[in-house]
């Protein structure tokens, strides 16, 4: 008898999830009301939220030693949103472990330097187990400083509509109804 229940090659297969860095978002703002208050989320609750999505940890299937993640395209890295000084403040560190060699690089030299797709790396980079699937999962985080990316094609739809985009919940009602009548 089988130990797996329904279709596990639908469930390993990758999906494609885009996120904007400069977008105002309900669930991921730490302001939840007036609704026009409502801020882009915050960089911390960002990469928490991605890390998620590259482990494949918001899949019934999830286990920690299988690679069970989707892809995830982050746009508008530019306008990374960070709350108090944390941008002027936080400092990132690298050594080359010889004597004298710690060198230290605040967020914002940073941001100047390599842009926001490169500091949001490093906060998703801390918030993945290190162990040898780290470097595979950011492998699929594809980050953009702006809203133009090569991968628009693999974004999820339902109903031609990208998920977030307003209307999107509306079609999949639609097409489970349509699913439900044929079935």
């Amino acid at each position: 008898m089988s130990q797996t229940v329904g279709l596990t090659r639908l469930a390993y297969s990758r999906v494609w999830h885009q996120i904007s860095a400069s977008k105002p978002h309900p669930t991921l703002s730490t302001i939840k009301s007036p609704p026009e208050a409502i801020t882009p989320p915050s960089l911390g609750r960002l990469a928490s939220r991605i890390a998620v999505l590259l482990m494949g940890k918001h899949k019934p299937i999830w286990d920690p030693s299988t690679d069970c993640g989707d892809y995830v395209v982050v746009t508008n890295c530019a306008a990374l949103y960070t709350t108090g000084m944390k941008k002027y403040r936080k400092t990132y560190y690298r050594h080359n472990t010889r004597p004298g060699s710690l060198k230290t690089v605040t967020m914002d030299v940073l941001m100047e330097k390599f842009g926001g797709a490169e500091v949001l790396r490093k906060a998703v980079s801390g918030m993945l187990p290190k162990n040898r699937l780290r470097e595979k999962r950011l492998a699929r985080l594809k980050a953009f400083e702006a809203d133009a990316h090569p991968y628009k094609q693999n974004i999820i739809r339902f109903g031609g509509r990208k998920v977030g985009n307003k209307g999107w919940e509306q079609m999949v009602h639609q097409i489970r109804e349509a699913d439900q009548q044929r079935l």
